[in-house]
């Protein structure tokens, strides 16, 4: 066997073994005499093959299976007839007094407060009993709060045993925050409402359930409650609680806010009521009170007077 023989029959070898041959030895090759080429077989040619772009795909892919948040239509003209604010009504005394009640709540939750307070964009709005107004109010200060050139709202129906936030709105019932907690498959996003108030999005609260205390209590709610605040750091979540007094699960929700606002109306909430109701909320590092329809010392009689801080104080006796 010749030399040229033999090298042809290693090149075979080394091609069975996948071994690369290099350029300069290929190209040598082919100036090998024609009946030794053909001792070789002919190695299959393939063309160069587009690998498919994967992150576009997969991008493409994730975003079809995405749950988007659903977008709504509030009607602001029905819904400023019913005493609600609007952001496009003119100016009111009503709209003034929420300015001034939701800015320090404001500032707690920016952490612009004296002391820094965890979870302070965290707002229950509550009541002692129910008929205070403590739906109207926790609406009326998202309202006011979705005005802010700076933050946005989420308002939340936490009142799981009697839901009010989507009837006083003129909404049918959704599913909502319940609904999460019991299903894994249900992402936030899939329920949450986008509004036609640019910075206002909306949470019901879900289908009904027996266990509506313990889902609060749960695991899963507090790592909601977790991604709820921290995921946009201009974002304020208000809930609207169920009365202190009356049910359980405003107590569970309680102690994972950052500020707790209790709704008293005006002569007719009796002291005690006050005092049991705060008692329930005492280890929240923020209590204010909201004084509901206080008579006004303007000619226009009974208004939504307001008053807060970080005790409380209410009259004598009686209601």
């Amino acid at each position: 066997m010749s030399l040229i023989e033999q090298a042809a029959k290693r090149l075979e070898q080394l091609r069975k073994a996948g071994v690369e041959i290099p350029g300069s030895i290929a190209e040598h090759e082919q100036r090998l005499p024609a009946d030794l080429r053909a001792a070789a077989p002919a190695q299959p040619q393939t063309a160069p093959v587009q690998a498919p772009d994967v992150l576009s795909a997969t991008t493409a892919s994730a975003s079809a299976h995405t749950p988007q948040s659903r977008r709504i239509e509030l009607d602001l003209n029905t819904l400023a007839a019913t005493g609600l604010i609007s952001p496009d009504a003119p100016r009111s005394q009503l709209a003034d007094q929420y300015r001034v009640i939701k800015r320090p709540l404001i500032a707690n939750a920016m952490g612009k407060s004296a002391t820094p307070i965890k979870r302070g964009n965290l707002i229950m709005v509550t009541s002692a009993i129910s008929g205070e107004g403590k739906t109207f109010t926790a609406i009326n200060l998202a309202m006011s709060i979705a005005m802010e050139l700076d933050n946005t709202v989420m308002l939340v129906d936490a009142d799981v045993p009697k839901p009010s936030v989507l009837k006083m709105l003129g909404l049918p019932p959704a599913p909502g925050l319940l609904d999460v907690l019991t299903d894994e498959s249900v992402a936030l996003s899939q329920v949450l409402m986008r509004t036609n108030v640019d910075k206002l999005s909306l949470l019901p609260s879900g289908t009904q359930h027996p266990r509506a205390t313990e889902l609060l209590a749960s695991e899963a709610m507090i790592k909601l409650l977790d991604e709820m605040a921290n995921r946009y750091p201009d974002r304020i979540i208000i809930f609207d609680s169920p009365p202190l007094l009356m049910t359980t699960e405003s107590r569970v929700l309680a102690s994972h806010m950052g500020q707790v606002v209790v709704v008293v109306r005006a002569e007719r909430t009796a002291r005690s009521d006050v005092k049991h109701a705060l008692a329930a909320i005492e280890s929240c590092p923020v209590k204010l009170m909201l004084l509901n329809q206080a008579r006004a010392a303007t000619q226009d009689g009974y208004g939504y007077g307001y008053g807060y801080g970080y005790g409380y104080g209410y009259g004598s006796d009686g209601s």
